[in-house]
């Protein structure tokens, strides 16, 4: 799917305080999906790293849990919200979200690979089983030819100064990334840019999850019209329940005291509801692009 025949939204090139928020004690960003690619095309273009994360309520759960995976976060220069019932937790309270600013890689898969397969971006993916993530760059491969990908499965030691790291790294190093997508699951994915981050090229990063499962064809993807409507968690616990009752049905629980808090500062600041206010009217595209 090539985006180039679409209109497109104008948006602003320099972020605004209000954009960034803290919610369940995380600091998120709210941006939309042209923002995004435009931060990351500038980052490809001037040959520097850009760490790109996302936070959904499970992140937020592992975030008390493990400390690493925590510390991630605090390299991260854009951190996307990836969760419908976080934006809505976040209207609630007054701030800034909008149903616009929730990305998921299904969301934005098709507008990344269609600058890749223009620019000729190359993309690396580590993780997955063996066998799909070969699967997967085919299939992409076909879609999107001018796109250059490289791909190594999520089976090895990640024991820092393991073997297996060593050979990682090396072939990281050789195929020169523009884009490097690290997909293992949470928290394993996080914490394992955050300790080879210093060694890695200078390149965009994506913790990313299942992309590659995705475009294999080997996991479930829930329709986009359930993420519009906010119901893609339960879309995906009544796909796979074994594996994500406790996900979806129990960590969320454990964010309640969070949460709490987060309605009693908006409260205090006389802002609860707010978030729900129609919005303003948007400005010109002079003023939005200044």
């Amino acid at each position: 799917m090539d985006r180039r025949g679409e209109d497109r939204r104008d948006f602003r090139k320099a972020r605004r305080a209000g954009e960034r928020i803290r919610l369940l004690g995380v600091t998120l960003d709210l941006v939309r999906l042209e923002e995004i690619m435009h931060h990351v095309t500038a980052h490809i273009e001037a040959g520097t790293r850009f760490v790109v994360a996302n936070h959904n309520a499970h992140s937020v759960y592992l975030m008390g849990r493990n400390r690493e995976f925590a510390r991630y976060f605090e390299h991260a220069d854009l951190t996307m919200v990836d969760s419908g019932p976080m934006i809505l937790l976040s209207r609630l309270v007054g701030l800034n979200a909008r149903g616009f600013h929730r990305w998921t890689y299904l969301d934005w898969r098709h507008h990344f690979w269609s600058l890749a397969n223009r620019k000729g971006w190359r993309v690396f993916y580590l993780g997955g089983a063996p066998g799909v993530p070969e699967q997967a760059a085919q299939v992409l491969t076909e879609k999107y030819p001018g796109a250059v990908i490289g791909v190594r499965n999520g089976y090895f030691d990640a024991t820092p100064g393991s073997a297996d790291n060593a050979e990682i790294l090396k072939q990281i190093a050789a195929f020169k990334p523009d884009v490097l997508f690290v997909g293992m699951g949470m928290p394993r994915q996080e914490v394992w840019l955050l300790q080879h981050l210093d060694q890695l090229p200078p390149c965009v990063t994506y913790s990313i999850g299942a992309a590659f499962d995705y475009e294999a064809g080997v996991q479930y993807s829930p329709p986009r019209w359930a993420a519009r409507m906010g119901f893609e968690w339960l879309a995906r616990l009544l796909a796979d329940p074994h594996r994500l009752f406790g996900r979806y049905c129990i960590e969320p629980w454990f964010l309640l005291g969070l949460a709490l808090r987060d309605i009693a500062g908006a409260i205090r600041a006389g802002r609860l509801m707010k978030g729900f206010a129609p919005a303003k009217p948007q400005a010109t595209a002079q003023t939005q692009q200044a």
